[in-house]
């Protein structure tokens, strides 16, 4: 029950973040020329190419789809472990988010962090998992959240295929990308991005359940779902006036009907009393 009035406060009253575009150095001003093509194309729907090559964490050959095996989202975030800032502060903000969500990465959802440096070693990507999941503290993320390296021709190949457009800086030894992570569907389509460095739990969870296609949440989080979308200027879902009205018009009528029902029973029952 507290949930049920948790999860109503939060469709009417939702706050998050905006989206974040930064410098991955500390304190830097980056001109507009350095930023130029940096951002995110939205592709919901599309198709993720899954055939993609890769290499996990712990030097293991993988493709993208053996990542889409078990009937739910994955979570997907395109970072790099040398990153001075932007990755950090953005991973952590996801694991804060994750962490007050009673659902984990390996059970009602999979995550795989893609890392945009093509030098990066698998033994690299090994302490970075284990930070992030030391710091995020569910066992199931062991086998729930991968870090992954591969060439760079297959990196561009996924961030192409998401819409994330990045650019390394060869004087600065950096990459300048936008703070965005990608929610796909069991199926491997795009069904949901959220921008920013801090994520609210009930928008992380929403955009879950949108992405998943019926197979994980409940019936209050459907209808929440019903009544909102997702806004990307605000980061967030919000109310939208005519869903719920619809949804109230269809409570009334099965309110009214369940009531008639009631009393048409009623009715019945004393007639058939009386000509007994």
């Amino acid at each position: 029950m507290r949930r049920f009035f948790h999860l109503l406060v939060f469709t009417l009253a939702i706050v998050l973040g905006a989206p974040a575009l930064w410098a991955d150095t500390p304190g830097a001003e980056l001109s507009q020329k350095a930023v130029e093509g940096v951002g995110v194309d939205e592709k919901l729907g599309d198709k993720l190419p899954l055939d993609l090559a890769f290499t996990d964490e712990s030097g293991k050959p993988v493709k993208l789809r053996d990542y889409f095996q078990d009937d739910v989202p994955v979570l997907i975030t395109l970072n790099y472990s040398d990153c001075p800032m932007l990755c950090s502060l953005e991973l952590d903000g996801l694991v804060k988010g994750l962490s007050k969500l009673e659902w984990s990465a390996g059970k009602q959802f999979r995550m795989i962090t893609v890392s945009l440096n093509p030098k990066e070693t698998p033994a690299v990507a090994s302490k970075t998992k284990k930070r992030y999941t030391t710091e995020y503290g569910r066992p199931s993320a062991q086998e729930g959240w991968h870090f992954l390296t591969g060439s760079d021709e297959n990196i561009h190949a996924l961030a192409r295929a998401i819409g994330f457009r990045y650019k390394f800086d060869a004087k600065k030894n950096q990459y300048y990308h936008a703070a965005a992570i990608t929610i796909a569907t069991p199926d491997g389509r795009i069904g949901r991005y959220l921008y920013g460095i801090k994520f609210v739990p009930e928008t992380l969870r929403l955009g879950l359940v949108e992405s998943s296609e019926g197979k994980i949440g409940t019936t209050i989080d459907h209808l929440i779902l019903f009544c909102c979308a997702y806004d990307p200027k605000e980061g967030s879902y919000a109310l939208v006036a005519n869903r719920v009205m619809t949804l109230g018009g269809i409570l009334t009528l099965i309110v009214l009907g369940g009531a008639l029902g009631f009393f048409w029973l009623r009715e019945m029952r004393k007639r058939r009393h009386v000509e007994a």
